[in-house]
């Protein structure tokens, strides 16, 4: 178990900051990225976020030193964490395809042909996909429960919230009005109510 749970600390140290990153990266210089087309872009940002997970993992050693046990407690809390975050990411899936993943959209050249998605969960909150993410974390942060992951932890959920805002702006840019009423009619991560996530 103590080795699986290395691994999994080790998975998140070198993957959720360079995840982050290409985001940071790409959503508040978007404009810049467009103009340079989305082949450069990708090549470009790719090499990066490839770049840094290969030099997170040579810095596992150093970072990932201070652990604090398990318990069956968290193991627990964790798999709960984990299978909300499935269930909902399994509803994000529904809508989205690969190329929105991973960021194609926001370099489009012509803004004018994005659409609204506001179908299923998108149309309990704004942001699904963050709140899956956030639940996995959570859960693998518990299950690995070492120290420079709960350091990461808050990190993440901080940036998480900044790139959200950064997402959002850009779609303002480019649906107007459309998505200003959509963002006043649903919240941004957690639904009004008793609202099903699944629903």
């Amino acid at each position: 178990m103590d080795t699986a749970r290395y691994f999994v600390a080790v998975a998140v140290w070198a993957t959720l900051p360079s995840a982050i990153a290409y985001w940071f990266v790409l959503h508040p210089f978007v404009v810049f990225w467009r103009r340079r087309g989305k082949a450069i872009t990708f090549l470009a940002i790719g090499t990066m976020f490839v770049a840094l997970i290969a030099l997170l993992f040579a810095t596992r050693e150093r970072f990932l030193t201070t652990e604090f046990g398990t318990h069956w407690l968290l193991w627990i809390v964790a798999a709960a964490s984990y299978a909300l975050s499935i269930a909902i990411e399994v509803q994000c899936r529904k809508h989205l395809k690969f190329r929105t993943l991973a960021g194609v959209p926001e370099v489009e050249p012509d803004q004018a042909q994005r659409k609204l998605l506001d179908q299923g969960i998108y149309a309990r909150v704004r942001h699904p996909r963050y709140l899956s993410v956030t639940f996995g974390m959570l859960a693998m942060t518990l299950f690995a429960n070492y120290l420079a992951l709960w350091v990461l932890f808050p990190l993440a959920i901080v940036s998480l919230y900044v790139i959200a805002l950064l997402e959002e702006r850009e779609l303002i840019a480019s649906l107007g009005r459309v998505y200003e009423e959509y963002r006043e009619r649903v919240p941004m991560f957690v639904p009004k109510g008793r609202q099903s996530m699944a629903d």
